[in-house]
């Protein structure tokens, strides 16, 4: 998730000293033959623009007059297209309330400046591809398998038209597009398989490392607030004539249903505290509890009668890719792909990693509790929001939870004890506090990323 670093961006950070990374990779920089990297950015981290005004539609302080980030609502999710399409990574945003707020932008800056990397096109790329860098902007609305196979389907192109056919490039994601890289990773150019999954890690000649920037590898609990709620660009606060992300918008929007927690992750409480079974891959869920177009009339009332008409299967669709999604990148057979996974996040910010549902007798509805926010059960007894901290936030960086992170299940050796497996198979994991929207722009996490890197130097 992107945006939360327009709160956090406004504000100071905690007084710390930096690595001088101008100091410390003086000589490195010069160095050449270090491999290509792609950067994918998260959700958000594109732009969005009509490919027949040139108006660009995302990201923007204000809403466009003629375009809003709805998808059309059709069964087949190939063919729900409009006239946005991707067009730079998102560097940073003017604000006129703030200064500039970074985004990508200081990703970018350590790359060039202390990497001794420069800029390449896809389109018309050198000759020579050491010490180059792609960005890879894409729309980040879309199935996220559709979006991997768009990747891998470049690369190869790349290659192909540079004549490097043995040539391996390195990806710096951050949040879902670590996913994407994931799936390129494991399945190439496939589409979900039918059935069981199972990986060829097609993209073991394509790709050496994947540094994953916070990204929710077991899904966020926070998507599921994003899809009842909507998103406020401004501080998380919807307001009007702002730029923001309804559930309107959302509920169109595949990839945010592929973020949702995987199954046997996410946890559901009752009014009593106690842990229920809940799908939330299965529509019925959606319906009984209220959740997006069941939840509100004047929500439905935004789409055409005939989208209306599509959008139970159309959720059934997207919930059902969701789920299978989940299960092609929970496979675990590491010794297939020779990829280095390196993991990149912090675990010193409480995070959301549950919900609480209960009936308000008043209004006769279900309520879901997105929040550690105080409220009473049934039987008059307040709960308070001390007890909820406890039992819905874990560690993380505010969007993705160490454990989903890591992709930490719980396993049981031969001997019983319980220990953690990973569906990644994992090089390295650094974690350092920080927030999630400014994982990539810490000098420090800079620092790390950039020694991995320029060490392959060969020449």
């Amino acid at each position: 998730m992107l945006m939360a670093f327009i709160a956090a961006g406004a504000v100071a950070a905690v007084a710390q000293s930096h690595p001088d990374l101008g100091a410390l990779y003086k000589e490195a920089a010069t160095r050449k033959g270090k491999r290509p990297i792609i950067i994918i950015p998260g959700i958000l981290g594109s732009e969005l623009v009509n490919e027949r005004t040139g108006e660009k539609v995302w990201f923007r302080l204000s809403r466009s007059k003629d375009d809003d980030l709805r998808l059309p609502i059709a069964a087949d999710t190939l063919l729900s297209r409009d006239n946005l399409v991707p067009g730079d990574i998102v560097r940073k945003l003017d604000i006129p309330v703030l200064s500039d707020v970074e985004v990508y932008q200081q990703l970018v800056n350590a790359l060039e400046e202390s990497g001794g990397y420069t800029a390449a096109s896809w389109d018309d790329p050198p000759n020579d591809l050491e010490d180059r860098y792609f960005v890879f902007p894409y729309d980040w609305r879309r199935d996220n398998v559709e979006t991997a196979r768009i990747l891998f389907r470049r690369v190869e192109s790349l290659k192909k038209l540079t004549g490097r056919p043995d040539l391996k490039f390195n990806i710096i994601a951050h949040s879902m597009g670590g996913l994407v890289a994931r799936y390129a990773a494991m399945y190439g150019d496939r589409d979900l398989p039918e059935g069981d999954p199972v990986p060829d890690w097609s993209g073991d000649e394509h790709f050496a490392k994947i540094f994953l920037f916070g990204t929710p590898n077991e899904g966020s609990a926070d998507a599921l607030q994003l899809l009842l709620e909507g998103f406020g660009a401004i501080r998380n606060i919807n307001l009007p004539f702002v730029r923001d992300i309804s559930p309107v918008e959302l509920v169109t929007m595949p990839s945010a249903f592929q973020l949702l927690p995987h199954r046997g992750t996410f946890h559901v409480y009752d009014e009593n505290l106690q842990l229920m079974d809940v799908d939330v891959f299965a529509p019925a869920t959606w319906k009984k509890y209220g959740w997006s177009i069941y939840g509100a009339d004047d929500l439905l009332s935004k789409f055409t009668e005939a989208e209306i008409g599509r959008m139970e299967e159309y959720l059934r669709v997207v919930l059902k890719r969701a789920r299978d999604f989940h299960e092609a990148l929970d496979v675990k057979n590491p010794g297939q792909g020779k990829i280095g996974f390196f993991i990149i996040g912090s675990d010193c910010i409480d995070t959301l990693d549950g919900v609480v549902i209960y009936r308000d007798r008043k209004r006769n509805r279900w309520v879901t509790l997105t929040r550690p926010a105080s409220f009473r059960r049934s039987d008059g007894v307040r709960i308070r929001s001390q007890e909820l901290n406890r039992l819905l936030l874990r560690p993380g960086d505010g969007r993705v939870t160490r454990r989903s992170l890591l992709a930490e299940t719980l396993a049981e050796n031969k001997r019983q004890s319980v220990l953690f497996d990973s569906a990644i198979p994992l090089t390295y994991a650094l974690f350092i506090c920080e927030a999630h929207d400014q994982l990539t722009g810490n000098v420090v996490i800079q620092n790390n990323l950039l020694t991995a890197l320029v060490s392959e130097a060969t020449k």
